[in-house]
């Protein structure tokens, strides 16, 4: 995405103040000849595009938040969505959501579609597509232009923005060690999303857990896939093949797959196979045996990423130094580990 100057860049550049690059843009009389020439040219060249919506240099406001989550069948993004619709409407907000669809195309068909004035600001998880090739610039460009962004959950560190994120890498050493704590010795890691940081922090929590309680890692119990597809094909005789007492499943499918593979071998759970999903949807409580899990608090993640896209919003400030804030996680123990 090719970037797009702002009125307060090309005002800064030129030497000059907003309100004349407005009138001059605007062809006003008030202006001179030689200023619009200059001021016009300059637009063209750095591809000054005005909004559509809400062209009060001011005070430009549609009340309306942009929202694009890459999978709406995952039940954290739903979770999330429920959290920022909630704080949006108590704000006097509109949301208009998009699907990425784990697309990048489409991320960035969304990014150009709503920043055209359509919406003050975005609040945005990454999608998997855009994670794996590393490319970001469409994020940038799109800040650059003056529209906020707050990412959650899958950020990239190279884009300077807001963020809120769960402590994925903490969470997943005590999910780990609370395996360790009730007696597990040989325990499996399944992933079907290592495509992703979430998936790769995960990961890095399991191996440290291990580490620090003396437990030498046995890269036979570890399965470390980019797609459900692939995990399934490469986890198919998992539990033929090695004699495991736990897993710690990094996602809601491995996780599923788990329990499922778990119980079709004749296992009994958890007496003889332990499983804790990093996933927690409604299905969490309802498998027989109930699977434990850790809990991203989607809701909670929705409201402050919310609250701090809005409060940017609203500020007078002309600075302001972006923060990434911290939604703790939950171990929320069921029937699927045994009691410590």
């Amino acid at each position: 995405m090719k970037s797009k100057a702002t009125l307060k860049q090309i005002a800064k550049e030129l030497g000059v103040s907003v309100s004349t690059v407005s009138k001059a843009l605007n062809d006003s009389p008030e202006i001179s000849e030689p200023t619009k020439i200059r001021v016009q040219e300059y637009a063209k060249l750095k591809n000054y595009k005005p909004n559509v919506i809400g062209l009060n240099l001011k005070n430009r406001s549609t009340k309306t938040i942009g929202v694009i989550i890459p999978n709406i069948l995952n039940q954290f993004f739903a979770k999330v969505f429920t959290g920022i619709e909630k704080v949006a409407d108590e704000k006097g907000y509109k949301v208009i959501t998009c699907i990425s669809n784990e697309s990048l195309e489409k991320e960035i068909s969304a990014l150009e579609m709503l920043s055209n004035g359509t919406i003050d600001g975005f609040i945005l998880s990454i999608s998997e597509e855009a994670q794996k090739l590393q490319k970001f610039d469409h994020f940038k460009s799109i800040i650059n232009e003056g529209t906020p962004i707050v990412m959650f959950d899958r950020i990239a560190d190279e884009v300077n923005c807001d963020k809120v994120i769960v402590d994925d890498l903490d969470s997943a050493v005590n999910a780990t060690e609370h395996l360790i704590k009730t007696g597990c010795k040989k325990i499996a890691l399944f992933s079907s999303i290592d495509n992703l940081s979430v998936g790769k922090l995960r990961a890095k929590g399991f191996y440290k857990a291990l580490e620090n309680n003396g437990i030498k890692v046995d890269e036979n119990l570890v399965i470390l896939t980019e797609t459900a597809e692939d995990f399934d094909t490469t986890s198919a005789n998992f539990f033929d093949k090695n004699k495991v007492d736990a897993v710690f499943a990094l996602d809601e499918h491995a996780s599923v797959m788990a329990m499922k593979m778990g119980i079709k071998k004749g296992l009994k759970i958890p007496e003889e196979l332990s499983v804790i999903g990093f996933a927690d949807g409604v299905w969490s409580r309802r498998y027989t045996p109930s699977l434990s899990t850790v809990s991203q608090h989607g809701p909670e993640i929705g409201e402050v990423a919310t609250k701090m896209l809005i409060d940017k919003l609203e500020s007078k400030e002309e600075v302001y130094n972006h923060k990434t804030t911290i939604v703790k996680t939950e171990l929320r123990q069921r029937e699927s580990t045994r009691k410590i």
